[in-house]
């Protein structure tokens, strides 16, 4: 083989080493990181619902989703713990590149965020929890991740990920976005913070 055949065939011998191994998700996530950082996807600003009255449940109010989890260590959850508060929803995989894109705005938003009031899920559709705690802690990302434990009700089943279902304090549904976003705007915190006005403690 010569050397400009040789030369023609490198970029299709590295397409083919980064797609069929394990640094696919890395290198394209990467490259969407990158998408994301042009400021053209952009996740949709959450609107809050029409009553103009703040949302106050009390503890026996029934919450509209039922969505049993378990956190990386083994402990079981469930989404209607955290009635009360805005909720962040984020479905994702360690497998996914467009998920790995989005990621670091998600966590940029979740250490911009009053905790008191607004609650994130970061849940794993990974089948195995070490493969979502090695991502996480290798990534050293601080937001709560969540292994689903069965099949996922509405509105978070989804045919794609990422995908992401923001709860207003009632457990209604403010926003939903499928696919890669960037959560990490001043459009997207302010609307959120507006949201998390209704929480009273």
């Amino acid at each position: 083989m010569n050397h400009k055949t040789l030369t023609s065939w490198l970029p299709l011998a590295l397409f083919a080493l980064v797609m069929f191994s394990p640094l696919r998700p890395i290198v394209l996530g990467g490259l969407q990181r990158g998408l994301l950082a042009t400021g053209l996807m952009k996740a949709d600003v959450p609107v809050a619902p029409a009553n103009e009255m703040p949302v106050v449940l009390a503890n026996g109010s029934a919450y509209p989703h039922n969505l049993p989890m378990t956190t990386l260590d083994g402990k079981a959850v469930n989404l209607s713990d955290l009635k009360g508060k805005v909720v962040f929803v984020n479905l994702w995989a360690s497998w996914c590149p467009p998920c790995r894109a989005e990621m670091p705005g998600i966590e940029a938003l979740y250490k911009k965020v009053d905790r008191s009031k607004v609650a994130f899920v970061m849940l794993s559709l990974d089948d195995d929890v070490a493969k979502a705690r090695k991502y996480v802690q290798s990534n050293g990302f601080t937001f709560p991740v969540y292994m689903r434990t069965g099949d996922l009700p509405a509105p978070f089943d989804s045919n794609s990920i990422p995908s992401t279902v923001l709860l207003s304090p009632d457990g209604q549904v403010a926003a939903r976005h499928e696919g890669m976003a960037e959560y990490d705007t001043p459009e997207f915190l302010t609307a959120l913070n507006q949201l998390a006005k209704e929480v009273t403690r």
